[in-house]
Order: structure tokens, then C-alpha cells, then sequence
């Protein structure tokens, strides 16, 4: 399946339903810091469940922080390209897309107080009683990826099959794209499919909600470490500002992360951080300049 810049961009933020971070070109003249979220509930609950984050980001810098509900991850690096944003919060492989048309670079990441790592891991699961234990037993069943923009729930694990042997694009009896986590999660809970694709930490909130059964599922491959998503700056931000804009969310902390969990604070990282995410789109043939 071919893989175009847009429905990558466009399709990410269902899948990692994880706000996004802008500070405007109106935030220098007015002294007001804008952040925008992406919309993975309704707008006005991501806003409110947002205001502890405005509030303290608020009082770091300074400064009044004002949330705004975005549309899209694709509007969002469009933005950043045309500088009407500074600031945002990109899944891994949107932030690589992102830096093939935007001059943007990676600044921090966050690390809540479940996961205690800034990296996760994608999985590919199976009921154990689909009699699946390894990858090579994946041949001839049903398989569901996320999307084709997912880093844990498509980039990953199929750079990982192809790594060890298995071809996706021929040796799955049938192969489709759920949209997001949760549902892969009920899918081979349910028995629906024989097996999914999806991120380690998403898999243990959908246990924990209630929707898969920990004893009923088998890890038949792991990925190497992937580090989380990162928050991101436009480099042309004038050199202050960004001192202020990186100290500011270094003391954000034991607030509510998104659907992560309490949030422990954030860390410092950089843009080399993401080289693994370039370097697995190389394994798959995938040339990032060339997605349009």
C-alpha cells in the first residue's frame, strides 16, 4: 500500500490521541502563549482536561496560555511550515514526516509516572488460543495494523516481520487497518481478527479499562525501544524564547498526561533521539522526501 504524506499526517492523531502544543506569532506581540490540542474526545473536554497543563505552563513562563482545538496533525506541521506555529507535540514518525518539510527539531519528551521510561514498544499480540506463538505461526491468519501513519501500530512491527523473515504484504491470509489501538485491542480480544499490531502502553490502559484480558493474549514479537513523542519548536524561534519555552515545560509535572496516565514531568531530547524511526522507514524502502 502506497504511503502519501498527507493520509500519514492526517491519520496520526486518532491513533496516538495525544495533544498538540502551539505557541503563535501572536504570543511575542501579545504576550499570550496559544496551545493547541488535537481533538481525540470532545473539544470542549480536551479543553478542560487541558487546563491544569495551561495553568502551569501559564505560570512558568509568565505569560497567559490559551488552549486551541486543532484539526489535524496535518494542519498542525502545515502550520509550523508557515510559522503561524511554534511549538507543537508530534507522534515519532509525524515529527520525522514533519522535519521533511518543516524546519522543526525536537526539544522534549515526556515521561509519565505508569510508564517511568521516555520509550515504549510496539507489539504484535494473539490470543493464546489461536495457537500462534511465533512469527513465523502468523502465516495464512488475519493480522490488523493501526494506520499506515502509526509508528507502534504499522511502521514498527512490520519493518520487525519483514526483519525476521515474514513478508506482510503476502504471508497474512487478510490484513486490515483498524484506526486505532483500542480497537486491535478488542479485535483479537474478540477474536475478531488472529492477531494485531500495538503499542505496549496502550495495550496495558485497554487492560486496564476493561477491554482485553492480559491472560487470554500472547506477545508473539517485541520492538526495540521507541522513543516517545516528542514536543517540538520551529528553530528559527528566537534563541530567548526558546530557553524560556524548554524550562517552561521542564517543570511541568504530576498533572494528567493525556490518556497516559499522571504525567512524572519531562526531559530534555534532540532531534538524533528519532534516528531510529528514520532508520526503521529505510528498512521498509520508505523515502520520507518523496511522500507527498
Amino acid at each position: 500500500m502506497p504511503l502519501s504524506r498527507r493520509s500519514l499526517l492526517a491519520s496520526a492523531p486518532a491513533l496516538l490521541g495525544a495533544p498538540l502544543l502551539g505557541l503563535s506569532p501572536g504570543a511575542r506581540a501579545n504576550g499570550v502563549l496559544t496551545v493547541g490540542l488535537i481533538p481525540s474526545e470532545d473539544s470542549r473536554a480536551m479543553i478542560a482536561n487541558s487546563q491544569a497543563m495551561m495553568d502551569m505552563l501559564s505560570k512558568a513562563l509568565g505569560m497567559p496560555v490559551k488552549p486551541f482545538v486543532a484539526a489535524d496533525y496535518n494542519g498542525v506541521i502545515e502550520a509550523l511550515r508557515s510559522k503561524r506555529l511554534d511549538v507543537a507535540y508530534l507522534g515519532p514518525f509525524s515529527y520525522v514526516l514533519g522535519t521533511t518539510v518543516a524546519d522543526i527539531e525536537a526539544f522534549a519528551v515526556a515521561e509519565t509516572k505508569k510508564a517511568g521510561r521516555t520509550f515504549y514498544h510496539s507489539l504484535v499480540v494473539a490470543r493464546k488460543d489461536s495457537g500462534i506463538q511465533t512469527v513465523a505461526d502468523l502465516k495464512g491468519k488475519t493480522f490488523a495494523f493501526v494506520d499506515p501513519s502509526s509508528t507502534s501500530g504499522h511502521l514498527f512491527p512490520k519493518a520487525g516481520l519483514i526483519k525476521a523473515g515474514f513478508n506482510p504484504d503476502k504471508d497474512f491470509g487478510r490484513v486490515i487497518f483498524s484506526g486505532s489501538h483500542d480497537s486491535n485491542a478488542v479485535a483479537v480480544q474478540n477474536g475478531k481478527v488472529d492477531a494485531v499490531a500495538i503499542a505496549d502502553r496502550i495495550l496495558d490502559a485497554a487492560i486496564n479499562k476493561g477491554l482485553a484480558k492480559r491472560e487470554d493474549l500472547v506477545t508473539v514479537w517485541k520492538s526495540d525501544p521507541i522513543p516517545e513523542s516528542p514536543t517540538v519548536w520551529r528553530k528559527d524561534l528566537d534563541p530567548e524564547l526558546k530557553k524560556r519555552v524548554q524550562a517552561a515545560f521542564l517543570q511541568v509535572k504530576n498533572i494528567p498526561w493525556s490518556d497516559q496516565g499522571e504525567l512524572n514531568g519531562f526531559h530534555p531530547t534532540n532531534d538524533a533521539a528519532y534516528n531510529i524511526i528514520r532508520d526503521t522507514a529505510k528498512a521498509l524502502n520508505l523515502d520520507l522526501r518523496k511522500m507527498k
